[in-house]
């Protein structure tokens, strides 16, 4: 067993961090294309990207966080979509619909949720009456950043404008020409700064190995996105704009994989622990692991001591999908005898990756 003690000690884990998943589980669905019917893992945050790999039909799915309120927000999730047609949801999670609605049908649901989750969710009522999608620290944090910081820079029509693109050239020539301006370039380094997200984004501890300006490295992601991949399609972009998911959805949400996921949830299986851990006492071995950017806040030597776990855990050719957002971590540079990096694979996906403040995705194969 790994002692994750530390981490959970320097880091904040008795809140909901992240009520969404700033990961574009598209990117998860093609690189496991090939594993459709296997058994995966999934890091679960919020569970959007869990949810979504439900579309590949597999006979299991590990979802897996040291965070209780993450797993509560899957729990709640689980709970609308088992028993909530689609629109239903979507109205009861808010992405649409009101208040009072919500609490409604939370009255409805309460009795479907695990204890654990159902006690979480009945001490913050005020979250699920406002939608459980807005009530993550780090939607708080794109909340200031579109209250306060965004009129300073545009207004609302051009801000309505910047998601409204389906042509990345016109969307392109409208960022270099009008949206690009000086105040933009300044306030963004100003609250994307790690002493800025730090206090209000994530947790000041996932930057404790990333080295250099934090808002230069993201601010240039931010640019490659909002030059070339189109608004109207990008739901990460649209929260932060708009305040909620205008016309795109999470993949797990999108009209054509809701019945899937609905079908398939019975093969979710949700686990409180770390996942080295919980996989440390799973008889089965496992053919595809979403593991988010849980490597951003490890050294080296705890990063490459998990590397080895996971692929101890692992089937012949199963695949290892993974985001660095500041820090550069490659489990086949780890461990190249046992892991192969399938680069073409992953830059292929990452010149698509809607959720733009990554550095870097990987897809790494075991040997």
């Amino acid at each position: 067993m790994i002692d994750f003690s530390a981490i959970q000690n320097r880091a904040s884990f008795d809140a909901v961090r992240y009520a969404n998943v700033w990961e574009d589980a598209s990117l998860l669905l093609e690189a496991f294309a090939p594993l459709r019917g296997k058994r995966m893992v999934s890091i679960c945050s919020s569970g959007d990207n869990a949810l979504a790999l439900l579309t590949l039909d597999p006979c299991e799915v590990l979802a897996i966080d040291l965070n209780p309120a993450q797993i509560a927000c899957l729990d709640i999730r689980c709970a609308a979509i088992r028993e909530l047609e689609r629109e239903e949801v979507l109205a009861f999670l808010g992405f649409e619909g009101q208040p009072d609605y919500r609490e409604k049908t939370y009255a409805l649901l309460r009795s479907k949720i695990p204890q654990p989750s159902r006690k979480f969710w009945d001490a913050r009522i005020q979250d699920v009456r406002k939608g459980v999608i807005h009530a993550g620290k780090f939607e708080r944090y794109f909340q200031v950043f579109r209250k306060w910081i965004l009129p300073l820079i545009h207004g609302k029509s051009k801000c309505k404008t910047l998601i409204s693109f389906d042509k990345t050239q016109v969307q392109t020539q409208f960022y270099d020409l009008t949206w690009n301006n000086r105040r933009w370039r300044l306030l963004f380094r100003f609250f994307f700064s790690r002493t800025v997200m730090g206090a209000l984004g994530r947790d000041p501890e996932f930057f404790r190995f990333v080295g250099g300006s934090v808002s230069d490295r993201i601010l240039k992601r931010t640019e490659l996105a909002l030059r070339n991949l189109p608004g109207a399609e990008n739901p990460w972009l649209q929260y932060i704009v708009a305040g909620n998911f205008v016309s795109a959805l999470p993949p797990y949400l999108e009209p054509r994989n809701f019945a899937a996921v609905k079908a398939n949830l019975a093969a979710l299986r949700i686990h409180l622990g770390a996942v080295e851990n919980v996989l440390a006492g799973e008889p089965a071995a496992v053919s595809g692991y979403n593991l988010s950017d849980i490597f951003e806040y490890m050294d080296e030597t705890l990063f490459c001591k998990i590397c080895n776990h996971l692929l101890d855990s692992a089937a012949p050719t199963s695949r290892f999908a993974y985001w660095n957002m500041l820090v550069p971590r490659s489990m086949s540079v780890c461990a190249p005898e046992r892991a192969q990096a399938q680069i073409q694979l992953a830059q292929s996906l990452f010149s698509r990756d809607r959720a733009f403040f990554y550095s870097a995705f990987h897809v790494d194969e075991a040997l």
